[in-house]
Protein backbone atom coordinates (compact mmCIF):
# COMPACT_ATOMS: atom_id res chain seq x y z
CA UNK A 1 0.00 0.00 0.00
CA UNK A 2 2.83 2.30 0.63
CA UNK A 3 3.53 2.10 -3.32
CA UNK A 4 0.16 3.75 -4.23
CA UNK A 5 0.92 6.69 -1.71
CA UNK A 6 3.35 8.52 -3.75
CA UNK A 7 1.72 7.32 -7.12
CA UNK A 8 -1.60 9.24 -5.83
CA UNK A 9 0.29 12.23 -5.19
CA UNK A 10 1.74 12.73 -8.53
CA UNK A 11 -1.53 11.57 -10.04
CA UNK A 12 -3.09 14.53 -7.75
CA UNK A 13 -0.60 17.23 -8.20
CA UNK A 14 -0.89 16.35 -12.52
CA UNK A 15 -4.81 16.22 -12.39
CA UNK A 16 -4.62 19.91 -10.56
CA UNK A 17 -2.26 21.26 -12.84
CA UNK A 18 -3.77 20.30 -16.00
CA UNK A 19 -7.10 21.72 -14.38
CA UNK A 20 -5.41 25.09 -13.37
CA UNK A 21 -4.03 25.33 -17.10
CA UNK A 22 -7.95 24.14 -18.82
CA UNK A 23 -9.56 26.83 -16.29
CA UNK A 24 -6.85 29.43 -16.48
CA UNK A 25 -8.69 30.61 -20.03
CA UNK A 26 -11.94 31.54 -18.60
CA UNK A 27 -10.71 33.56 -15.46
CA UNK A 28 -12.33 36.04 -16.80
CA UNK A 29 -15.76 34.75 -17.26
CA UNK A 30 -15.54 32.79 -14.16
CA UNK A 31 -14.08 36.27 -12.16
CA UNK A 32 -17.62 38.35 -13.92
CA UNK A 33 -19.64 35.50 -12.94
CA UNK A 34 -18.97 35.50 -9.52
CA UNK A 35 -19.14 38.90 -9.08
CA UNK A 36 -22.32 39.38 -10.42
CA UNK A 37 -23.73 36.84 -8.71
CA UNK A 38 -22.81 37.49 -5.38
CA UNK A 39 -23.98 41.44 -6.39
CA UNK A 40 -27.48 39.59 -6.97
CA UNK A 41 -27.85 37.67 -4.22
CA UNK A 42 -26.55 40.48 -1.95
CA UNK A 43 -29.24 42.50 -3.53
CA UNK A 44 -32.30 39.85 -2.37
CA UNK A 45 -32.13 37.86 -5.72
CA UNK A 46 -31.70 34.80 -3.25
CA UNK A 47 -29.00 31.52 -3.70
CA UNK A 48 -31.01 29.98 -7.01
CA UNK A 49 -31.41 33.77 -8.37
CA UNK A 50 -27.39 34.35 -7.66
CA UNK A 51 -26.74 31.19 -9.27
CA UNK A 52 -28.64 32.18 -12.33
CA UNK A 53 -27.62 35.20 -12.75
CA UNK A 54 -23.90 34.26 -11.93
CA UNK A 55 -24.10 31.68 -14.81
CA UNK A 56 -25.32 34.37 -17.15
CA UNK A 57 -23.11 36.98 -16.72
CA UNK A 58 -20.12 34.32 -16.95
CA UNK A 59 -21.93 32.77 -20.18
CA UNK A 60 -21.68 36.60 -21.93
CA UNK A 61 -18.98 37.34 -21.02
CA UNK A 62 -17.22 34.21 -22.44
CA UNK A 63 -19.61 34.89 -25.65
CA UNK A 64 -19.24 38.32 -25.82
CA UNK A 65 -15.28 37.61 -26.16
CA UNK A 66 -15.65 34.66 -28.70
CA UNK A 67 -17.66 36.96 -31.04
CA UNK A 68 -15.34 39.86 -30.57
CA UNK A 69 -12.70 37.36 -31.52
CA UNK A 70 -14.61 36.15 -34.48
CA UNK A 71 -15.36 39.48 -35.81
CA UNK A 72 -12.94 42.24 -35.24
CA UNK A 73 -10.78 42.10 -37.88
CA UNK A 74 -7.78 44.73 -36.57
CA UNK A 75 -5.02 42.51 -35.26
CA UNK A 76 -4.08 45.08 -32.59
CA UNK A 77 -7.61 45.36 -31.41
CA UNK A 78 -7.68 41.29 -31.27
CA UNK A 79 -4.32 41.24 -29.54
CA UNK A 80 -5.92 43.71 -26.54
CA UNK A 81 -9.13 41.21 -26.24
CA UNK A 82 -6.38 38.53 -25.80
CA UNK A 83 -4.47 40.22 -23.46
CA UNK A 84 -8.09 41.30 -21.64
CA UNK A 85 -8.87 37.27 -21.02
CA UNK A 86 -4.82 36.72 -20.29
CA UNK A 87 -4.55 39.32 -17.40
CA UNK A 88 -7.02 37.18 -14.98
CA UNK A 89 -5.50 33.96 -15.85
CA UNK A 90 -1.99 35.48 -15.04
CA UNK A 91 -3.32 36.57 -11.68
CA UNK A 92 -5.05 33.54 -11.12
CA UNK A 93 -1.83 31.60 -12.24
CA UNK A 94 0.62 33.47 -9.62
CA UNK A 95 -2.34 32.97 -6.75
CA UNK A 96 -2.19 29.07 -7.35
CA UNK A 97 1.32 28.75 -7.50
CA UNK A 98 1.92 30.60 -4.88
CA UNK A 99 -0.40 28.68 -2.45
CA UNK A 100 1.06 25.29 -3.86
CA UNK A 101 4.63 26.83 -2.54
CA UNK A 102 3.47 28.23 0.44
CA UNK A 103 2.54 24.18 1.28
CA UNK A 104 5.38 23.21 -0.09
CA UNK A 105 8.53 25.21 1.19
CA UNK A 106 8.84 27.91 4.38
CA UNK A 107 10.46 30.43 2.50
CA UNK A 108 8.55 33.38 1.21
CA UNK A 109 11.20 33.95 -1.28
CA UNK A 110 10.96 31.02 -2.98
CA UNK A 111 7.19 30.87 -2.49
CA UNK A 112 7.27 34.15 -4.77
CA UNK A 113 9.92 32.62 -7.17
CA UNK A 114 7.52 30.12 -7.72
CA UNK A 115 4.33 32.26 -7.60
CA UNK A 116 5.83 34.12 -10.73
CA UNK A 117 7.17 31.20 -12.87
CA UNK A 118 3.04 29.86 -12.19
CA UNK A 119 1.67 32.99 -13.50
CA UNK A 120 4.34 32.85 -16.50
CA UNK A 121 3.53 29.48 -17.32
CA UNK A 122 -0.28 30.06 -17.02
CA UNK A 123 -0.24 33.30 -19.13
CA UNK A 124 1.70 31.55 -21.84
CA UNK A 125 -0.94 29.00 -22.06
CA UNK A 126 -3.87 30.98 -21.87
CA UNK A 127 -2.32 32.77 -24.31
CA UNK A 128 -1.91 29.88 -26.95
CA UNK A 129 -5.35 28.89 -26.23
CA UNK A 130 -7.30 32.45 -26.87
CA UNK A 131 -4.53 32.61 -29.84
CA UNK A 132 -5.66 29.46 -30.89
CA UNK A 133 -9.82 30.45 -30.93
CA UNK A 134 -8.88 33.41 -32.64
CA UNK A 135 -8.63 31.61 -36.26
CA UNK A 136 -6.64 34.13 -38.86
CA UNK A 137 -8.17 35.60 -41.84
CA UNK A 138 -10.97 38.09 -42.65
CA UNK A 139 -13.98 37.62 -40.21
CA UNK A 140 -16.35 36.69 -43.28
CA UNK A 141 -14.17 33.96 -44.35
CA UNK A 142 -14.86 32.29 -40.96
CA UNK A 143 -18.24 32.62 -41.08
CA UNK A 144 -20.18 29.26 -42.23
CA UNK A 145 -22.07 29.37 -45.49
CA UNK A 146 -25.30 27.44 -46.16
Amino acid sequence: MTIFGPLLVILAIGFFGWLLFTLAVCALPFFAGVTIGMWAFHTGAGVLGGIAVALVAGGATFGIGQLALAFVTCTWLRLLIILLYVAPATFAGYSAAHGIAQIAMPSPTWQTIFGGVGAIAVSITAFVRLTGMAAGGPAKQRLARG
